[in-house]
């Protein structure tokens, strides 16, 4: 090979290469705009994101296995502080009427009305929202986690109960603009606590919460 066509396939290489750059770059996806560091988020008051915040509940049947639920259309505030983790405080209400299950049948178990005027098996028609209202945030080093008490109202009865939340991301939200946060989390309440305890204990007593939401920020009035 002449030297001549030697310079000619380095160029040409060298043009192949810088293509397959560029058009890299043209088709990298974008990046995630949400970050999982707790230091990137700024105090104030936060709205829940209904769409994207849900509720999943699960029990055991018969000790055969779990079947569970979900719970979405949260709504509710967030109060942050940076400053003081401490004094962060949440509030939100859960949809009940609008459960989600496997199967109409199962949800229709859920909410039908008791028997010849007796009490329902489980929420009964139209149930009222659930809520939870936070009374202490113990957040842990580093904001990565956090020991949520607070009063949950379930059924019209009102118990204490603790949620573990852990930070899952934060950063401007590329639809609606808004600076957003996201929690991850779990719990555990006695449904006969709140006057629900049909089947127990064939049907677990404990139920099992798990949940994930995102609070985006409302604008300073």
């Amino acid at each position: 090979m002449t030297k001549t066509t030697w310079i000619a396939a380095i160029g040409a290489a060298t043009l192949g290469l810088s293509a397959l750059t560029t058009l890299g770059a043209q088709d990298a996806p974008p990046e995630v705009p949400g970050v999982v560091d707790p230091s990137k988020v700024t105090g104030g008051t936060y709205v829940a994101d209904p769409a994207h915040s849900l509720v999943q509940w699960r029990v055991n049947h018969f000790g055969f296995n779990d079947y569970f639920g979900i719970f979405g259309d949260v709504e509710g505030t967030l109060q942050l502080d940076p400053a003081s983790p401490g004094q962060s405080s949440v509030d939100v209400t859960i949809p009940v009427a609008n459960v989600t299950v496997a199967s109409e049948g199962l949800r229709d178990h859920l909410l039908r009305p008791g028997k010849d005027g007796g009490a329902p098996d489980f929420f009964g028609p139209g149930p009222a929202p659930a809520r939870f209202v936070s009374k202490s945030v113990q957040v842990s080093p580093g904001g990565m986690t956090a020991d949520v008490v607070g009063d949950f109202t379930l059924n019209g009865v009102t118990k204490e109960v603790k949620l573990y939340a852990r930070f899952t991301g934060t950063g401007p939200n590329p639809m609606t603009k808004a600076e957003t946060v996201g929690f991850e989390g779990h719990g555990v309440i006695k449904r006969s606590d709140f006057g629900i305890g049909f089947g127990v204990p064939v049907v677990s007593d404990d139920v099992e919460l798990e949940f994930t939401a995102a609070f985006e920020k409302r604008p300073a009035e």
